[in-house]
């Protein structure tokens, strides 16, 4: 390019041309993006910690071997190549880019996935889910620097999409080496477009765009992410969160109230994006192991006399499907159990005289031997819960039971709760897109099996569909199977499939999730001047 000189310009010109430099503006700094966030976990290690929340910002941070496509829900290459499947489905060998390097420089290869996969496993570690995640995983082999393969004691059908997820994310061997797990949550370091900057508990996580970023998967739009920081702060308390979108404390928050979010939608200002998360539905565990609900007339009246369409209005706006069953229909609905669930009050009356517990005319109270029923319900704070519990305790008490909530703060303080037994049931559910899930809350051994219901044939569903068989119509029949029974033994009280309601700034672009429909793509947001 020529530049033209100075001094052949008239006086005048560069006059004017200094005025204009002197008043304008110098650039203002970049504005990082606020994304707020609903829970503030007990600890945000994804391979040791369970929490969704804490998959919102990381699963920008970490890359997977591979991932799940949105639209088809295919697994698509991406810190691995390609991967091979041996006939009996007991070797899966991942073949790795080689171009791959963690955001501390350290490379990324086939020790790096060994070194993962150990860290998980190791059981002083006390990983809370991704290590169920693995299955029967019985070794890892490094074949060669890019070569590895996970050796299991049996077929696992859902390896490939927990190999998906966050929880199984690759992390830097060097940092989990240098942290170890009582500190690494606050060191983590990953692949992904962004990098891990700070942790502060109860208040925020900070993320910066990862400048070298070179390898996206294809589920990205954008190679490299627009936005260079972004920010996360926790607003627990849902009536906060839509002050907190209209005063610009956060840009983008999820779970908002519904009305809130119908009123800001209806403004240029803010966009609603009603997000359906596959997985398990919002659910209550019936204790089959404690006096009322040990018996199964008595579950199935509790069922029955909850006004589960009526809970989905007052507390959901209508915006979340009424549940019908252990998994939910936005992506399991080839699987939904049999027979519906209906309000049936008058039924579930009958159900309970059935059982011996009766009205005593004297307080309106049911009575058996002279003691009243008394229900204990255990609700988490997150997803409304403690909403729900409210009107689920209305329905019960207009049974004549004495219902008593207690709300806990946390899974932490929900497990201690269920490991105490004395609730008659408890709020719980996870969420994922394969129907594994099951396994861990219904087989007589699982983790989450809070319920306490023990059956051989639901094991043999359970462990059929998951460790026998790789065939998907197959896996399918026999979830159905099992879903039927669970559903027949009253075993849980669904209330509604989820629907996150996600309120941004107009200013928001481009924001999408994941197939698992809470962690955003945070690579391809930008924001409009």
């Amino acid at each position: 390019m020529r530049h033209r000189n100075l001094a052949a310009l008239p006086s005048t010109l560069i006059l004017a041309a200094l005025l204009l430099a002197a008043c304008r503006p110098a650039p203002l700094p970049e504005k990082p993006l606020v994304y707020g966030l609903t829970l503030s976990p007990s600890g945000i290690d994804p391979h040791l910690n369970a929490s969704a929340e804490l998959g919102i910002p990381l699963t920008s941070v970490y890359d997977t071997l591979v991932v799940q496509d949105a639209g088809t829900g295919q697994f698509i290459p991406s810190l691995a190549e390609r991967w091979e499947i041996s006939p009996d489905g007991r070797r899966y060998t991942f073949f790795l880019r080689e171009d791959v390097h963690f955001h501390d420089g350290t490379p990324f290869d086939a020790e790096a996935v060994r070194a993962n996969i150990e860290y998980t496993l190791n059981p002083e570690n006390h990983s809370q889910k991704a290590a169920g995640m693995l299955g029967p995983l019985a070794d890892v082999r490094v074949d060669g620097p890019y070569q590895v393969s996970l050796l299991l004691s049996e077929p696992f059908a859902p390896l490939l999409d927990s190999l998906s997820q966050v929880y199984l994310g690759m992390a830097s061997p060097q940092a989990l080496e240098e942290w170890g797990p009582a500190q690494y949550q606050f060191h983590q370091v990953g692949t992904g477009p962004y990098r891990f900057i700070e942790y502060v508990p109860n208040d925020h996580i900070t993320l910066r765009r990862f400048d070298e970023y070179a390898w996206a998967p294809p589920i990205y739009e954008n190679d490299q992410a627009a936005i260079e920081e972004i920010t996360f702060v926790f607003f627990e308390d849902p009536s906060t969160r839509p002050l907190a979108l209209e005063t610009h404390q956060a840009d983008i928050l999820g779970e908002v109230p519904h009305r809130d979010a119908a009123r800001l939608a209806s403004t240029d200002a803010f966009n609603l994006h009603q997000v359906d998360i596959p997985g398990q539905p919002q659910q209550f565990f019936f204790n089959v192991n404690r006096e009322p609900t040990n018996d199964l007339r008595v579950r199935q009246a509790l069922t029955q006399a909850v006004d589960r369409e009526k809970i989905v209005e007052t507390v959901f706006g209508g915006y979340a499907p009424v549940a019908q069953g252990p998994l939910s229909a936005a992506y399991f609905d080839g699987m939904l159990p049999c027979a519906e669930l209906e309000y049936r009050p008058g039924l579930a009356a009958q159900l309970l005289d059935e059982a011996g517990w009766r009205v005593d005319p004297a307080d309106g109270l049911r009575k058996r031997g002279g003691q009243a029923m008394r229900l204990l319900l255990v609700a988490p704070t997150w997803g409304a819960n403690p909403d729900v519990a409210q009107l689920i305790k209305a329905d019960w008490e207009s049974l004549g039971a004495e219902v008593e909530i207690q709300v806990m703060p946390g899974f932490g303080p929900l497990k201690e709760a269920q490991a105490s037994g004395t609730y008659h049931a408890i709020g719980l559910n996870f969420f994922g897109t394969d129907a594994d899930l099951l396994r861990s809350f219904f087989h007589s051994d699982g983790f989450f099996n809070w319920s306490g219901y023990a059956d051989s044939s639901l094991d043999r569903m359970l462990v059929d569909a998951s460790q026998t068989t790789l065939d998907p119509q197959a896996r399918a029949e026999l979830y159905t199977q099992a879903m039927d029974l669970i559903m027949g033994q009253a075993l849980i009280l669904p209330v509604r499939d989820y629907s996150n309601l996600v309120v941004s700034d107009s200013r928001v672009q481009g924001l999408r999730f994941t197939l698992q429909g809470w962690f955003p793509l945070l690579i391809d947001l930008d924001l409009s001047s």
